[in-house]
């Protein structure tokens, strides 16, 4: 039968009161172990040891030391004292005090120091008066005392110990108050064996914490490098899926401030916002299947190499083509006619190199006359064949920009790569929604993006946060080959035609400029010469 079944009539009179108190420690300890394991920041966590380990032994003091194994110092994590009222490390900022060392210059063991003592050793030291002791050394704790008034006296410090028996820190806990008298008094063996139960739990707790977040922290990276990778593919990306990532997180945070208008209601946790973080650094991973020559392509005839540079030595030959047939001639007039045809073939040439930079649309006009061009014919190797071939033609043709139908599907093809890769991995659940807001982002509301054509009711507002994100990266972009940096101006009203056309988010949109997100990005990541308006918001009239 339990302690809390019996009634107290059962128990004699002057047991009550210790079988009261037995209850409510083992009934705190209890919850407190839970509060341990529930604990996820790891600043708390270890606040909480600390304090936890103080209010089961009534200690007016605390300092909780992390063991470095690879440099054998004892780092100090938490320092809480309610006389001084002291709190420092963990929320309240980091403690720069000098670390404890685990050896002497001469490579033997400290153990003239307590807690380095108690790192190595692993057993607990409880001592009744840190004055009247000569196994260790309190210099700098009588000098602490000195500076402060206070009066250091009973001490007891304890080893944490993981689950696999290793000394991952150190609880020094010190000054056991008379809760009573409100006196110092020795730590006893129940707080000290109380107090070495604690610090077990505590262990495996931080341990798990910790092992949870190097594992967190190894994904983190391991995602931005392969994002980096992905960038460093091309000279000219290089950046943009980490520009898109801090965009996104810009954006978000606006979102989580707002007081008023739509999104007021709305707030990312920490894990959403961690998805959303996610999703946005692995947005563009399906190119690492996609040719470089297409994600670089500066010219529309540019394959493994610029092919213009192969009409060049064409036009140069059918030019000495020209001259052998008219040098067979010794009529003057002849010699005047073919200078006539150069002329108008170096005019040619500069045409086709002009438009096979894609930087302006090709007109109807110009079209023709690339037609016509395409109908010139030239002898190599003693076959008479076109000028320019299909497929130059075709490449030559685009009207907007340097990718053929055939490459803008390549291109297209990198978001359904990213769902089938990010599909692949066991995401955790609270961040399962990844692999679709990564591969939504060229979704548009009205249901004209790519891969699946989405509308917006099939479209959350991560999805949309980084669409955005993405389209205005892509638009203000300094370093992209096929297109000059446009001024922010521009950039923001190509994107408020997309809102009107009902493509990109409004509510978005709206809160991107009232909240000068656009600019905090700007003064960042572009050029002074392309921010030519900081105030925008006639854009929303």
């Amino acid at each position: 039968m339990g302690l809390e079944s019996q009634g107290k009539e059962e128990i004699p009179e002057y047991l009550r009161d210790y079988v009261d108190n037995l209850v409510q420690r083992v009934s705190a300890f209890s919850d407190i172990c839970l509060a341990l394991s529930k604990e996820k920041d790891i600043d708390r966590l270890l606040e909480m040891i600390v304090q936890e380990a103080r209010n089961m032994t009534n200690a007016d003091g605390g300092t909780l030391y992390l063991l470095d194994e690879e440099n054998m110092v004892l780092n100090f994590s938490i320092v809480q004292n309610d006389t001084l009222n002291v709190r420092m490390g963990g929320k309240s900022g980091k403690i720069t005090w000098e670390p404890v060392k685990l050896r002497h210059a001469d490579g033997s063991p400290n153990f003239s120091n307590v807690s380095a003592y108690v790192a190595i050793k692993g057993e607990s030291v409880n001592i009744e008066d840190v004055y009247n002791t000569e196994q260790f050394d309190f210099r700098g704790t009588k000098e602490f005392d000195k500076k402060t008034g206070y009066r250091s006296k009973s001490m007891l410090v304890i080893p944490l110990r993981n689950h696999e028996d290793d000394i991952i820190g150190v609880i020094q806990l010190i000054n056991a108050m008379d809760p009573e008298r409100g006196e110092v008094i020795p730590f006893s063996d129940e707080s000290e064996r109380m107090g070495q139960a604690l610090a077990s739990q505590a262990a495996v707790a931080l341990t798990n914490r910790q092992l949870i977040k190097e594992l967190e922290d190894l994904f983190y990276a391991f995602i931005k490098t392969i994002a980096s990778a992905i960038d460093e593919k091309s000279p000219y990306t290089a950046g943009h899926i980490g520009r898109v990532s801090a965009l996104t997180q810009m954006i978000a945070e606006k979102i989580n401030e707002a007081k008023e208008g739509p999104f007021k209601e709305i707030e990312f946790n920490e894990d959403q916002l961690k998805e959303l973080y996610l999703s946005a650094w692995l947005h563009d991973v399906g190119k690492i299947v996609t040719p470089e020559y297409v994600v670089d392509k500066r010219t529309k005839l540019e394959g493994i190499w610029d092919k213009i540079e192969l009409l060049r030595l064409r036009y140069e030959l059918l030019k000495k083509q020209y001259k052998m047939e008219f040098r067979s001639s010794s009529d003057p007039e002849d010699e005047e006619e073919l200078r006539k045809i150069e002329g108008k073939m170096d005019e040619e040439f500069e045409f086709l190199k002009k438009i096979n930079r894609g930087r302006d649309f090709l007109k109807d006009k110009e079209l023709n006359r690339l037609r016509d061009i395409a109908k010139r014919k030239i002898e190599i190797g003693g076959d008479i064949q076109p000028l320019l071939s299909d497929e130059e033609l075709e490449r030559l043709s685009v009207r907007r920009g340097t990718l053929t139908d055939k490459e803008r599907e390549i291109i297209n093809n990198h978001v359904v790569v990213t769902y089938k890769m990010l599909s692949q991995l066991p995401f955790p659940k609270k961040i399962k929604g990844v692999p679709f807001y990564a591969s939504t982002h060229h979704e548009r509301l009205d249901g004209s993006g790519y891969p699946n054509g989405l509308k917006a009711e099939q479209l959350p507002l991560q999805s949309r946060i980084i669409a955005l994100a993405d389209v205005f990266e892509a638009l203000s972009a300094k370093d992209r080959p096929y297109k000059e940096a446009m001024k922010l101006s521009t950039s923001l009203k190509i994107i408020h035609n997309m809102v009107q056309d009902n493509q990109i988010d409004r509510d978005l949109f709206e809160l991107f400029l009232k909240e000068k997100i656009y600019l905090d990005y700007a003064k960042r990541y572009l050029s002074e010469s392309q921010i030519d308006r900081e105030d925008l918001l006639d854009l929303l009239e």
